[in-house]
């Protein structure tokens, strides 16, 4: 059997999902990888057959997209001429992890493909969403279209949406709690960012940021690049972690046992559905129209947070199903 699976290239959950479960398809038989867009931090540690431009959403630095950058990064004569070049019909079974250059090839010809992913849950009503302007919701439905859909979500919302992917590297920590708090938050500048965290002095902060490229500190806050190793063995020993209103960093926080405080992405309607399916939970939101941060990290900070989810080892279950349903 040959599989393709396609990966959305920016942000990390998507490459750091895609880690879990390619040993798992290599089970069934020969994969082959395609990976389309930046901006991801984590590398897959397996060969890449197929590397496309696609397109990328470019992180900016005041906690929402740049949307410029990402304009000004599209190019849509090469994303046509992609879909037409890749040899889909080699294939006999085509996963897509929000991949739109294969998506698309998929839907213009006539071949099916699963839609492997957490926004694949999206496609149910059941899964929690805030209230929003329709073309939003379209973005969603429409960026990496597919035939079948499995989806991944804080809770199992419908019954083809299962509990997250846990990467086996977090599976295997062993949480501690050593005071400091850990902070991601790939779309705001550290240079903003430290002088607010620096007037809660009680407590040191451990930031991760993707424009500090090399590491420095100033009083109880250490500034330094994302690094895959240094930011698991700083959240697996944290009391919390900010971070943004991705899926796979708040997953993996919840499942370590630790406080978490997300801010979602100015104007990303995925991320602003995921807070507010936290919320749901009881988990505190910093939403972009709060311009002053510094009471509810405050507040966050000084109390306990009860929380408890159970996202069980599937992985490899889900897998299998997909492959004996879907497999050509």
């Amino acid at each position: 059997m040959k599989i393709l699976y396609a990966i959305q290239g920016t942000g990390n959950g998507h490459i750091s999902r895609a880690r879990e479960i390619v040993p798992l398809l290599q089970q069934h038989g020969e994969v082959d990888l395609l990976v389309s867009g930046t901006q991801a931090d984590v590398q897959l540690t397996q060969e890449v057959k197929y590397k496309l431009h696609g397109f990328s959403f470019i992180f900016g630095k005041k906690g929402g997209v740049d949307h410029y950058a990402t304009w000004k990064s599209m190019n849509l004569p090469r994303f046509m001429k992609d879909t037409r070049n890749i040899p889909l019909e080699d294939y006999n079974l085509i996963l897509n992890d929000f991949e739109p250059v294969t998506a698309w090839a998929c839907k213009m010809r006539g071949i099916e493909s699963v839609g492997l992913s957490h926004q694949a849950s999206f496609q149910s009503k059941k899964v929690p969403k805030p209230k929003s302007i329709d073309w939003a919701q379209l973005v969603m439905r429409y960026y990496a279209p597919a035939t079948h859909y499995v989806g991944f979500h804080f809770d199992k919302y419908d019954d083809f949406i299962y509990t997250p992917v846990i990467r086996s590297e977090i599976r295997g920590l062993i949480p501690s709690d050593h005071g400091h708090y850990t902070v991601y938050l790939p779309a705001i500048d550290d240079q903003w960012l430290t002088p607010v965290l620096k007037q809660i002095s009680e407590v040191r902060w451990e930031v991760f940021s993707k424009h500090c490229r090399i590491p420095y500190a100033d009083g109880n806050v250490s500034v330094r690049p994302v690094n895959n190793e240094g930011f698991n063995q700083s959240m697996a020993s944290c009391t919390g972690l900010l971070t943004g209103g991705g899926f796979e960093g708040p997953a993996e926080a919840l499942f370590l046992g630790k406080k978490l405080l997300v801010v979602p992405m100015k104007f990303q309607y995925e991320q602003q559905c995921n807070a507010y399916a936290l919320k749901q939970f009881g988990l505190p939101v910093i939403w972009g129209s709060n311009k002053n941060w510094l009471p509810v990290i405050k507040k966050w900070v000084a109390e306990t947070q009860e929380h408890q989810f159970s996202f069980p080892d599937e992985t490899a279950a889900v897998i299998d199903k997909v492959v004996q349903q879907f497999a050509r």
